[in-house]
C-alpha cells in the first residue's frame, strides 16, 4: 500500500494593497491551504478570492486563525488567556466557514499560525482552548499541528481529529520544537536540504536536528511557507521527489482515513 501524505501551504496572506505569496503558484502544487482570517494577514477580499481559488484547483480550504496581530504578522507571542483565545478562534472560523459556504465548499481543518501555534504547542491549557473552539465550531474540523506536542492530547480530549504536521522549511529543536525565527538558520532556504528532509520525514519518521540529533515523528502533513521567496519552486521539487518514492499527495482526510 502507498504512502499517503498532505502537502500544505499558508496562503491568503496578502493584505490591502499588499501582495505577499505566489498563491497561485502553489495551489497548482498542494493539496490543502491554510487561509488566513484577517487577524495576522488577509482582508474579506482576499480571503474571498482565496477560497475561490482553493475551489477552482480542487484544493482543501483550512483555516489559519492567529492572534491580532497584523502589526507583528501574528508572530509575536500575546499574553491571552484560555478564554480570550477560544473567543479569537470562534470569531476568525466562522469567517472562513462563511466565505466556504459562500462558494460551494467546506472548510476542512484549522491550523493555528506563528505565535498562537507556537505557544499552544507548548501550553496545554491554550491547545485546549483552541480544540474546544474547534469543536464548538464543528467537531468534524481537523486540528493540524506540530507533531508530538500539546495539540494532540487536546485534540483527542475534545474528540477531534488531530493531525501531525512538520516542516520542510524550518529547523527542528532536539525537544521535537520549532527552532525561533530570531535564531540564524531557523528558516531551510537550500531547496535540496528541504527536499531531502522532507522525504525523511514522509518515508522514516524522523528528522535531524540543529544539534544532530534524531526527532522522531510520523506527519500526516508537510508544511511548505508560502511566504518566502522560493516558496512555490520548492513546493514543486518536493512534490515531485515526494512522488518519485512511491508517496503520494493526497488531501487531509484521505490521509487520515476519514
Amino acid at each position: 500500500m502507498s504512502v499517503l501524505i498532505d502537502l500544505n501551504s499558508d496562503l491568503g496572506e496578502s493584505f490591502g494593497a499588499y501582495r505577499i505569496g505566489d498563491d497561485e503558484s502553489l495551489l497548482g502544487v498542494v493539496s490543502s491551504a491554510n487561509v488566513a482570517c484577517g487577524f495576522h494577514a488577509g482582508d474579506p477580499s482576499v480571503m474571498g478570492r482565496t477560497v475561490r481559488a482553493c475551489v477552482e484547483k480542487g484544493v482543501a480550504v483550512g483555516a489559519h486563525p492567529s492572534y491580532p496581530d497584523l502589526q507583528g504578522f501574528g508572530r509575536r507571542n500575546m499574553a491571552m488567556t484560555p478564554d480570550e483565545v477560544y473567543q479569537i478562534m470562534v470569531y476568525q472560523l466562522g469567517a472562513l466557514m462563511g466565505f466556504c459556504r459562500a462558494n460551494g465548499t467546506e472548510l476542512r481543518h484549522v491550523k493555528p499560525h506563528g505565535a498562537l501555534y507556537n505557544q499552544a504547542a507548548k501550553d496545554p491549557n491554550l491547545a485546549q482552548a483552541i480544540s474546544q473552539a474547534i469543536r464548538d465550531v464543528d467537531k468534524e474540523l481537523i486540528l493540524l499541528g506540530l507533531a508530538g506536542s500539546a495539540f494532540e492530547e487536546a485534540a483527542r480530549q475534545a474528540g477531534i481529529p488531530f493531525a501531525e504536521e512538520a516542516f520542510a522549511d524550518r529547523a527542528y529543536n532536539p525537544d521535537g520544537t520549532l527552532v525561533p525565527r530570531s535564531q540564524p538558520g531557523a528558516v531551510i532556504h537550500d531547496p535540496a536540504e528541504a527536499v531531502s528532509r522532507t522525504v525523511e520525514m514522509a518515508l522514516n519518521g524522523r528528522v535531524k536536528a540543529v544539534d544532530g540529533s534524531w526527532v522522531q515523528m510520523r506527519p500526516h502533513s508537510i508544511c511548505v511557507h508560502g511566504d518566502t521567496r522560493e516558496a512555490s519552486a520548492l513546493a514543486s521539487s518536493i512534490a515531485g521527489a515526494l512522488s518519485d518514492a512511491g508517496i503520494r499527495i493526497r488531501p487531509l482526510r484521505e490521509v487520515l482515513g476519514l
